[in-house]
């Protein structure tokens, strides 16, 4: 699948819920409302769609949420998916999580294959975890990640910087993440959807961070890729990995090779756009795959350049109005 600008879509990240056991305040509404069960895709569904990508070249798949792993029998749809792994169609298989569930469920994603994690975690205080989650227990996230790691999966942190909340604690879960063996990845917030803060008061540039940290560390940039948007440092103090996901200071999108689908079938060609294709429809209309073909084949040739991304005074409603949370982290 090539896009209009020559650019190879090989990373499709699946959404395969909204709902979240968390509701970050930079992410959803503390009231939110979910999708009603009947409009999400079924497992089966969801496997049938990954599928049909894998056919077209797609050689990384993440799955996403909300939070992938509160989906009812999810390692069922990740079990399945494996086989793409066994045949060598598929070269990684993948999450992104609040790690709520890891404790639950890392030894039977190991078994899957899946041989490296995303973990959302956004400060290593307690009380500020609990604030920013405004319900989720730190404890039982730790707890999660050590038994992914224990499972033989690698974790890598995801940390969205966000002013006046956890900017000053950077050094400190840089510190930790490379000291118990895991990259960090710094994320810029991003104006989707509709929240209860403001997000002039969160925004964070990511430069300003890397300035503040190149007067106490030293930074060498490496050309190290996951296949994501993140560009890497590595830090020789720590010896570790820091990552850079920059959509509103630096966008990547001259490199993007990356499509999102949601839980309900919609394939989001750039995160930052509001341009979508039902693949719902197409989906449900044979049992082959040829009408499903056809518009991913359409929906790619319509894939813009770049995104959009604005936070700033003047312009408080979101530039997307859809929460990060349908759409898929």
């Amino acid at each position: 699948m090539i896009d209009p600008f020559g650019r190879a879509i090989s990373y499709l990240r699946i959404s395969v819920t909204d709902r979240c056991d968390f509701r970050c305040v930079y992410c959803m509404a503390e009231d939110m409302t979910f999708l009603p069960k009947r409009d999400l895709l079924t497992l089966e569904e969801l496997d049938r769609l990954a599928t049909t990508f894998v056919e077209k070249g797609v050689k990384k798949l993440r799955l996403t949420g909300g939070e992938p792993l509160v989906r009812k029998n999810i390692m069922h749809l990740i079990r399945s998916l494996s086989r793409h792994l066994e045949s060598g169609a598929l070269e990684e298989l993948t999450l992104t999580t609040n790690g709520s569930q890891l404790t639950t469920f890392a030894s039977e994603l190991a078994a899957c294959g899946v041989k490296r994690l995303n973990v959302s975690l956004d400060t290593l205080d307690a009380d500020k975890f609990r604030e920013i989650t405004r319900r989720g227990d730190l404890a039982q996230v730790m707890a999660g990640i050590h038994a992914a790691q224990a499972a033989g999966i690698h974790v890598k942190l995801n940390a969205v910087a966000l002013k006046g909340f956890n900017d000053a604690e950077i050094p400190e879960m840089m510190r930790f993440a490379h000291g118990e063996g895991m990259d960090l990845t710094l994320i810029e917030t991003m104006p989707m959807g509709e929240i209860d803060e403001d997000r002039t008061d969160q925004y964070l540039p990511l430069s300003e961070v890397r300035r503040s940290l190149a007067e106490r560390f030293t930074l060498t940039d490496v050309p190290f890729k996951t296949g994501g948007p993140a560009r890497y440092v590595e830090v020789a103090e720590t010896g570790g990995r820091l990552g850079f996901i920059t959509p509103m200071t630096h966008n990547f999108c001259e490199s993007c090779n990356r499509v999102r689908i949601t839980c309900t079938g919609t394939l989001f060609m750039c995160l930052g756009q509001e341009d979508a294709a039902d693949l719902r429809a197409p989906l449900r209309a044979s049992e082959g795959n040829e009408l499903l073909s056809r518009a991913i084949d359409e929906a790619i040739g319509r894939k813009p350049k770049g995104h959009d991304f604005i936070i700033d005074r003047a312009t408080r409603k979101p530039s997307v109005s859809r929460h990060m949370s349908v759409t898929g982290g």
